[in-house]
C-alpha cells in the first residue's frame, strides 16, 4: 500500500522569474512580480510554486549558472523579497519549490575562481581539472567539454557551456557544501527541491562515464539523510533516463527522490542521434501512448509520476503536441485532459494555461539561449551540417526560447509584462489576442478549462481517485486515440482522448453515466461513436 504524502494531491505550476513579471519595469522579471500575481496563481488553482534558480548568477544560462547559492540574484530582487515571498504564499496555503544545480557551477563562483589560481589551491579539487582532454567530449550546448586555462596549463570539464565548470562530486566537500545550502533554504521555509540534471553527478571522467555513475544514487541518498529528508520536502530530479533509472530513484525504500522528470515523451519529436534537439521528426502518438502507460504501469504504487508536457527548456505543447492554427482550443484542452488525469503530480508551466504558444524569431539575432547559440556556431556555421533556414525551422519547433518570452498578462504594452522597458527577450506578438485578460473574460478559454480541470482533481467526490486510484489502458492498438480508466472503490471514471487533427470512431470500452469534463459543448451519450479532431472527455461509467 502507497504511503499518503501532503504533496501528492497538490498542482506545481512552473515559474521561470526572468520572464514572469517586472515589477521595476527594467527588463527582466522579477520577486515583487511574482508577489503581486500570487492571488492570479492562487485564482488558478495551484498550490506549489516551482522557482527556477533565484541565486546570484552571471546569466550566461539564465541563472543555471550559480555564483553564490545564499544570495539572490540582483536582478530578481533582494534576499527581504524572497523571504516576503515565502511568507506571502505560506498565507495563501502554498508552497515554494526551488531548483539547485548540482552538477556544476558558474565560472564566476568563488569557488572556481580559487580553483584556477593554482594546482594547490585548497579549491582546486572542487572541480575537474585534467592535463589533456579526455576522449574527445562534446559540450551538450556545442564544442568541445575542455577548456583550457593558460594560468595552470590544464583543462576544466563542463558538460554544458564554457563558463559553467562541473564540480568534482568525488570531493568529499562537495557534498557537505550542498547540504549546507541545502539546510539554508530550509530553514527559511522552502518545501520542494528540483535538482537539476542529477544523474551527473555520479560521473567518472576518466572512464567517460557522465550519466549515472556507480557513487550517483549513494550520493542522492546521503544529501536525503543529511538535508532535505529531515524537512519532508517534495522532491524531483531532472534525470534523462529510462524507467528502471527512474525506479531506481523514487523507489521509497532507497530514501532519494520522490519523483523525476521522464522526458521519453517530449524527447520523441526530436532524432537526438543526429542533430541534438535541431532534428525535429513528426509526432508518433502511437509512441507518446505507449511510453505514458509504460511508467504508468512501472511506477504504479511503488513510486510515483510527474505529469508535464512544458518547462522552460521544451517548446510549447501545443505546438508539439497538439494543432496550433486549426484546432488551437480544441487541441491544448485533449492535451490536458490526456496528461493530468494520469496517476501522479501535474506541473504546469506559466503560461500553458492561457494557451501560449511558440515564437517566430525574424533571425538568429533575436535569439537569447546559450544553447542555440552554440549549435548554431556548431551546426551551421562550423560544420554546415544544417543550413541557417533548417536550423531556424528547428528553432522554432524545439528552441527553448519558445518557452521563456514573457507571460502575456493582458493586451497593454509588453504584454502587461512590464510598463514599457525593452524586455530581456522578445515579447510574442500573439499577445494582444493571447493573454490572461482576455482568457477571464472568455468562458471558452483554455485558462478556464485548467481550471475546471484543476476544480475537478480536487472535488472532493472523486479527488481520492483521481489522485490514488488504478489505473488502467484500453484500446492499446488505436494509433491516435488515448483511453484509460481511474478506479477505485468509490468511483470507476474513464478518460478518453482523439490526439488527431481527423474523426475517429470508436467503441468506449463502458457506457457512459456521467460526463464530468469535455472540450466541444457536447459530448454523445452512444457507446460506439465518432469522436470529433481533437475531441476529449471524462465520463463516470458503472461496471
Amino acid at each position: 500500500m502507497q504511503q499518503k504524502k501532503w504533496w501528492h494531491d497538490k498542482i506545481v505550476y512552473q515559474i521561470y522569474p526572468m520572464s514572469f513579471a517586472d515589477a521595476n519595469n527594467d527588463g527582466y522579471g522579477d520577486l515583487k512580480g511574482i508577489i503581486q500575481h500570487l492571488d492570479d496563481l492562487k485564482e488558478l488553482g495551484v498550490d506549489i510554486l516551482w522557482l527556477t534558480p533565484f541565486f546570484a548568477s552571471p546569466m550566461e544560462d539564465n541563472g543555471y549558472d550559480v555564483a553564490n547559492y545564499y544570495q539572490i540574484n540582483p536582478l530578481f530582487g533582494t534576499m527581504k523579497d524572497m523571504d516576503t515571498l515565502i511568507a506571502e504564499t505560506k498565507k495563501r496555503e502554498m508552497y515554494i519549490m526551488m531548483d539547485i544545480v548540482a552538477n556544476h557551477t558558474s565560472s564566476e563562483h568563488d569557488w572556481f575562481k580559487e580553483s584556477k589560481k593554482s594546482k594547490d589551491n585548497p579549491y582546486r579539487e572542487y572541480y575537474i581539472w585534467r592535463d589533456e582532454p579526455l576522449f574527445n567530449m562534446h559540450s551538450t550546448f556545442g564544442g568541445s567539454a575542455w577548456e583550457y586555462d593558460e594560468n595552470t596549463k590544464q583543462y576544466y570539464f563542463h558538460e554544458f557551456g564554457v563558463g559553467q565548470p562541473d564540480l568534482n562530486w568525488e570531493n568529499k566537500k562537495i557534498m557537505d557544501e550542498f547540504v549546507k545550502i541545502i539546510n539554508f533554504w530550509m530553514e527559511k521555509g522552502i518545501r520542494g527541491i528540483r535538482f537539476d540534471v542529477i544523474q551527473l553527478i555520479g560521473k567518472e571522467i576518466d572512464k567517460d562515464i557522465h550519466a549515472y555513475g556507480p557513487t550517483l544514487h549513494s550520493k542522492v541518498r546521503e544529501l536525503n539523510l543529511r538535508s532535505f529528508g529531515r524537512y519532508d520536502a517534495v522532491t524531483i530530479g531532472e534525470a534523462w533516463g529510462d524507467l528502471e533509472k527512474a525506479i531506481e530513484f523514487t523507489n521509497p525504500e532507497h530514501h532519494e527522490l520522490d519523483m523525476v522528470f521522464q522526458f521519453e515523451c517530449t524527447s520523441s519529436t526530436c532524432d537526438y542521434t543526429r542533430y541534438h534537439k535541431f532534428t525535429p521528426k513528426p509526432i508518433n502518438m502511437k509512441l507518446i501512448k505507449d511510453i505514458l502507460c509504460k511508467y504508468q504501469r512501472g511506477l504504479n504504487d511503488l513510486s510515483w509520476n510527474a505529469l508535464f508536457v512544458e518547462n522552460h527548456d521544451l517548446g510549447r505543447c501545443i505546438n508539439k503536441f497538439g494543432n496550433e492554427k486549426e484546432f488551437y482550443l480544441e487541441s491544448a484542452k485533449a492535451i490536458a485532459i490526456m496528461n493530468y488525469f494520469l496517476k501522479g503530480t501535474p506541473f504546469i508551466y506559466q503560461g500553458q494555461e492561457i494557451g501560449m504558444t511558440n515564437i517566430v524569431m525574424n533571425s538568429i539575432d533575436e535569439y537569447r539561449d546559450i544553447e542555440i547559440k552554440g549549435h548554431y556556431q556548431e551546426l551551421v556555421l562550423d560544420k554546415k551540417v544544417l543550413t541557417y533556414d533548417e536550423f531556424m525551422k528547428a528553432c522554432y519547433q524545439e528552441g527553448r526560447d519558445n518557452n521563456r518570452t514573457p507571460i502575456q498578462w493582458d493586451d497593454s504594452v509588453n504584454a502587461g509584462f512590464n510598463k514599457g522597458a525593452p524586455t530581456w527577450i522578445k515579447v510574442n506578438p500573439n499577445y494582444q489576442t493571447i493573454n490572461l485578460k482576455a482568457a477571464k473574460k472568455d468562458p471558452n478559454s483554455i485558462y478556464h478549462f485548467y481550471k475546471k480541470l484543476i476544480q475537478l482533481r480536487k472535488n472532493e467526490t472523486y479527488k481520492n481517485t483521481f489522485v490514488y486510484g488504478k489505473f488502467q489502458s484500453y484500446l492499446d492498438d488505436l494509433e491516435n486515440v488515448f483511453v484509460y480508466t481511474r478506479s477505485d472503490q468509490d468511483n470507476q471514471i474513464c478518460i478518453v482522448v482523439n490526439m488527431n487533427r481527423y474523426e475517429e470512431t470508436i467503441t468506449l470500452p463502458f457506457h457512459i453515466e456521467k460526463v464530468l469534463l469535455q472540450n466541444y459543448e457536447s459530448v454523445s451519450k452512444m457507446q460506439t461513436q465518432t469522436l470529433r479532431p481533437y475531441e476529449a472527455f471524462v465520463y463516470t461509467y458503472k461496471k
